[in-house]
């Protein structure tokens, strides 16, 4: 069986990067490991043993082209009004929360916020399959 561990974007700005993924989603650094040309931040946090990379090539001084291929990273949260609401007070200018149903039921309640490098993030509410 396999098992999911991380999922990697290219930052630009490290301190930048790290700082928004800890006060966005409480992730601290698990490991930094530096290399010539690009250095690999490892940000984690306790609900989760899955690992967000971060890395930073660093000849790279132009914004990534994200493409049209990338969807999302996505994380659940226990309030999401609360959450919504604190994104809003910290400038990070989440999009207006959605409630998303399927065949006439509730499927999510979410919304979408940007991270300094452009990523889309969905931040949704801890209910049904969204544990």
């Amino acid at each position: 069986m396999a098992k999911a561990i991380h999922s990697m974007i290219r930052v630009q700005d490290e301190s930048r990067s790290v700082a928004f993924y800890r006060e966005a989603f409480g992730l601290e650094v698990a490991q930094r490991v530096e290399f010539d040309t690009f250095t690999l931040v490892y940000l984690a946090n306790g609900e989760t043993g899955f690992e967000l990379e971060l890395t930073v090539n660093k000849d790279t001084t132009q914004p990534y082209d994200l493409g049209n291929g990338y969807g999302h990273l996505a994380f659940s949260v226990e309030d999401i009004d609360a959450e919504h609401a604190r994104f809003e007070k910290a400038g990070f200018a989440p999009r207006k929360l959605v409630d998303f149903n399927h065949d006439g039921k509730p499927f999510a309640r979410f919304f979408f916020v940007k991270d300094p490098d452009g990523y889309d993030i969905e931040v949704l509410q801890r209910a049904g399959r969204f544990q």
